[in-house]
């Protein structure tokens, strides 16, 4: 499969972290000076997979493909380094992939399906998360699937269906050198989002708006901004 290319030109596409994710070093407290602090983070990274990936890389990441001396660079890293078991529509986990909207509740739409699930999975639906925004430009030619008919199994609304195929289609387009895909999110109609494959197509990342989603007992959530 093939399918077309399109000019993409967004400055501002959004992608949420927890916040747990967006703060200081978290060692920082236990050291009295830089010296102390690099020993610190010598041992942290022995079982951090973004800072061994950036290191020796990983099974499918070369650490010459990550982005350094940049701001975001460890989000944009951990991107590629982090990988559920299953993976994600469009990656597998031996390499993980930029996942992003472009716009703010499409986004959200995303990581709620995804929170939610985690909750359904523990039978649990009472939790509180506070994510951040990091906004991204990209510009280049991107495959786009948004002219596919809705029924192709890589743009299913069940993972087990979505997943594999997806994973395939990507790995195919990803060996024949694209860049990423544009398509329609399952998850918000009307919302579009974007994968990308490489870190170096990741630009001008900084932080937007912090959004809170609450879930008090059913699967249903509210959003509020934090």
């Amino acid at each position: 499969m093939n399918p077309p290319f399109v000019a993409v030109a967004e400055q501002a596409t959004v992608r949420l972290i927890p916040t747990a994710y967006y703060k200081p070093p978290v060692l920082r407290p236990l050291v009295d000076d830089d010296d102390e602090m690099e020993i610190l983070a010598v041992i942290e990274g022995l079982t951090n997979r973004r800072q061994r990936a950036e290191q020796s890389g990983l099974r499918d990441l070369d650490p010459r493909e990550l982005i350094f001396r940049a701001w975001g660079q460890t989000h944009i890293n951990a991107a590629f380094a982090y990988t559920r078991p299953e993976g994600n529509r469009f990656n597998d986990a031996g390499r993980g992939a930029w996942y992003c909207a472009f716009d703010d509740l499409t986004a959200i739409a995303e990581v709620a399906y995804h929170r939610t699930r985690e909750l359904q999975r523990i039978n649990h639906f009472v939790d509180e998360a506070i994510y951040q925004v990091l906004l991204a430009g990209f510009l280049g030619d991107f495959r786009d699937l948004r002219g596919m008919d809705s029924g192709e199994p890589f743009l299913a609304a069940d993972p087990a269906i979505a997943y594999p195929a997806g994973q395939a289609l990507a790995t195919q387009l990803r060996t024949e050198g694209a860049r990423g895909l544009v398509y329609a999110s399952v998850r918000k109609r009307g919302g579009i989002c974007l994968v990308a494959f490489q870190p170096h197509l990741v630009q001008n990342v900084r932080p937007g708006a912090r959004w809170k989603l609450n879930w008090t007992g059913t699967p249903d959530y509210s959003v509020a901004g934090a």
